[in-house]
């Protein structure tokens, strides 16, 4: 028996982008770190620190997490997957189009390779519903495959596959100045301080004493994200849109309580550098270059110049077409 190969090529690697800037907390905040412990008088809700510094510091995936959920806000990506406890998000089952069944209900979803959202920051694959001939184009259907008529067209149950995210927020440490800074309040507590707060029964008026624990305003961090470039179409889109929900979270805020006043931050100085991988990617050649890079002739002072700098940030990408 004769068979013939079949290419599976990777997706390219274009270059990455990188964004740094120095977030500033203006309102005390909180991400908790766990190990509450139950000692009288001890706080109920520590903040996250490093274990070999003890410097409290804004995990990355706090940070992303918040600009997923911005993003989907902004796009009005339906309600199509179960998270925690009883809440409810949106993310791609499979990485072309199909439905999720939810409770019962049948949700359509944009599949990963063009989903805004999922494209960016990454999604999961599950059980879900795909249009029977797109699933037999994509592999996905076995013998058993469930089908099912979804608005007069027939779909088959398929596992959905998982679409790796591109963007990366890194965790964000306090810069030295602020840091030392820190080192200097004196509230019991190292680098942070108490927040007493207390719950009241309506009825009884019985209280409810609790203590959290907040990075201070006006402590400093670095922040940085890199966005990998596959489609350089795409990659226009995608770093508006991550912009965008920049812009929505300096209105909102990053951690928990954020409705009782915690967690206002900005974004200061903003530095943006593209990395361009193609010319060490070339096949044949036995030398070892480093990526070329363009970078803005000067760091952004502040989101609100974002709109006016776009067009010189977008010019850090390759140009359109590639991919």
């Amino acid at each position: 028996m004769t068979v013939s190969t079949t290419d599976r090529p990777q997706k390219q690697l274009l270059g990455k982008l990188h964004v740094k800037s120095i977030l500033v907390v203006e309102t005390g905040l909180h991400i908790g770190g766990g190990g509450e412990t139950l000692n009288i008088g001890g706080l109920d809700k520590p903040v996250i620190r490093d274990p070999l510094t003890q410097r409290p510091y804004l995990p990355g995936s706090s940070i992303k997490g918040k600009l997923r959920a911005i993003l989907e806000r902004l796009l009005n990506k339906p309600l199509n997957r179960k998270g925690s406890r009883d809440t409810y998000r949106y993310e791609s089952g499979d990485l072309v189009d199909g439905v999720t069944e939810i409770d019962g209900q049948f949700i359509k979803f944009q599949g990963a390779k063009t989903c805004e959202v999922s494209r960016v920051f990454g999604s999961t694959g599950v059980k879900c519903w795909i249009e029977t001939e797109i699933a037999r184009r994509e592999e996905l259907l076995d013998d058993n495959s469930e089908k099912k008529q979804i608005d007069g067209k027939e779909y088959a149950k398929v596992t959905g596959r998982n679409a790796p995210a591109r963007l990366i927020v890194r965790d964000c440490h306090l810069i030295e100045d602020s840091a030392r800074e820190l080192e200097r309040v004196d509230t019991g507590l190292y680098m942070t301080e108490w927040k007493f707060e207390n719950g009241l029964d309506r009825v009884t008026a019985a209280a409810n004493p609790r203590q959290v624990e907040r990075v201070p305003k006006g402590a400093k961090y670095q922040f940085e994200m890199v966005y990998t470039v596959e489609d350089a179409t795409q990659a226009r889109e995608d770093l508006r849109n991550i912009l965008r929900a920049i812009l929505v979270l300096e209105d909102d805020a990053l951690g928990g309580h954020g409705s009782r006043g915690y967690g206002k931050i900005k974004f200061q100085n903003l530095e943006f550098l593209y990395r361009d991988y193609q010319g060490i990617s070339e096949q044949g050649s036995s030398a070892l270059s480093l990526p070329s890079h363009k970078e803005l002739s000067a760091p952004i002072q502040d989101t609100t110049q974002l709109p006016d700098k776009f067009d010189e940030i977008q010019k850090l990408l390759p140009e359109e077409g590639q991919q």
